[in-house]
């Protein structure tokens, strides 16, 4: 494996959440119900151009020298304490093909621990206010002794048009720092925060399958690995279409997610969101 292979496979970072992923589409469930548990699985496939590192909406990345591909597998534990609060954790593995080389063994290289709050609910002309925070850790380091780790925080509001909240209208910030550390201190690797401003909004249909799309603009200040690999700074546009289908409480059952950020060339990601229930609904599945 190439050294820019190790180095983009070190930063791979993905997160417990793809995106904000609302529990309260559907009737309230009582305040009695045992929370939801659950395995949410994120199947992520990402095709990036040379010396391109976008963050996007879904927090995961990859930077390499030449053209490259990556398939990361994030596996959080999640439980759904009530309506408004949900806690996870979980490990991501990740293989990875640069150029015309083969792909990489997938190894395990990241775990993730994070939150999702609804702060404020609806009420009146006051939005649904959510907030989202994820830390990310590598499981070990690149031959290069380089090892990435990401913070990444979103504020979400939420504002049904409707007493079913099946149709509404999203506005919401994210931020994602970066902490680059090197066992090869002439190396001095540094990568500069994110941040992504959107709206959108979504329609859910009678048959619980959603739609919801979201489009903004994601700035980064640039990035430089010690002269291995440097990355200019950019602020362009990015977009990302969700497809979810859920139940008659608002819990995800399945989702697509495909985006493409400009950074400035174009950066391709396609999510798959399968959940494994243990508990749902107050039942054992």
């Amino acid at each position: 494996m190439s050294k820019t292979t190790l180095l983009a496979a070190c930063l791979i970072i993905g997160t417990g959440y793809p995106m904000l992923a609302r529990s309260e589409d559907g009737p309230s469930k009582p305040s009695t119900t045992p929370p939801n548990i659950y395995l949410d699985l994120n199947e992520v496939y990402v095709a990036v151009p040379a010396n391109v590192l976008s963050f996007g909406f879904s927090n995961y990345f990859l930077l390499s020298k030449s053209p490259a591909q990556n398939v990361a597998i994030n596996a959080p534990f999640t439980v759904d304490v009530t309506d408004r609060l949900s806690l996870y954790a979980g490990i991501s593995g990740s293989t990875t093909k640069e150029g015309s080389s083969a792909w990489s063994m997938m190894t395990l290289d990241s775990w993730n621990v994070g939150f999702q709050a609804d702060v404020i609910q609806q009420s009146g002309s006051i939005p649904t206010v959510t907030v989202q925070s994820t830390l990310t850790l590598p499981i070990q380091t690149s031959s290069l002794g380089l090892a990435a780790s990401t913070w990444a925080n979103i504020v979400e509001t939420d504002y049904a048009l409707n007493k079913d909240q099946t149709k509404g209208i999203i506005v919401g910030l994210k931020y994602t720092g970066v902490a680059v550390t090197s066992n090869v201190a002439v190396l001095n690797p540094s990568v500069a925060p994110t941040y992504i401003g959107y709206a959108g909004g979504y329609y859910q249909w009678d048959n619980n399958w959603k739609l919801t799309g979201r489009f903004g603009v994601q700035s980064f200040g640039g990035a430089d690995i010690g002269r291995v690999i440097q990355v200019k700074g950019f602020t362009d546009p990015i977009l990302r279409i969700d497809l979810d289908r859920v139940d008659d409480n608002g819990n995800r059952l399945f989702a697509v997610f495909a985006e493409i950020a400009w950074a400035p060339k174009p950066v391709f990601q396609l999510t798959l969101r399968t959940p494994i229930y243990a508990v749902r609904n107050g039942s054992l599945q």
